[in-house]
């Protein structure tokens, strides 16, 4: 048996349910929409970061170290 967790939303945040609803498919769980857009996020967040690194920093060639 798998062990659950609740979590808390404000009333004002109601909308999200139903945004999560219409992100997962047919059958699939809140458990699975949230996972798969956590998986969906890490990626571009990576890329976000590294895009940032290369536009703001001063990178050194490995052969001048």
């Amino acid at each position: 048996m798998t062990s659950t967790t609740t979590i808390s939303l404000r009333k004002e945040t109601k909308v999200t349910k139903e945004l999560l609803r219409r992100f997962g498919s047919t059958g699939q769980t809140y458990d699975e929409v949230i996972r798969e857009l956590i998986e969906k996020a890490s990626p571009t967040e990576r890329d976000a970061r590294w895009n940032r690194i290369l536009e703001e920093e001063e990178l050194i060639p490995l052969d001048e170290l």
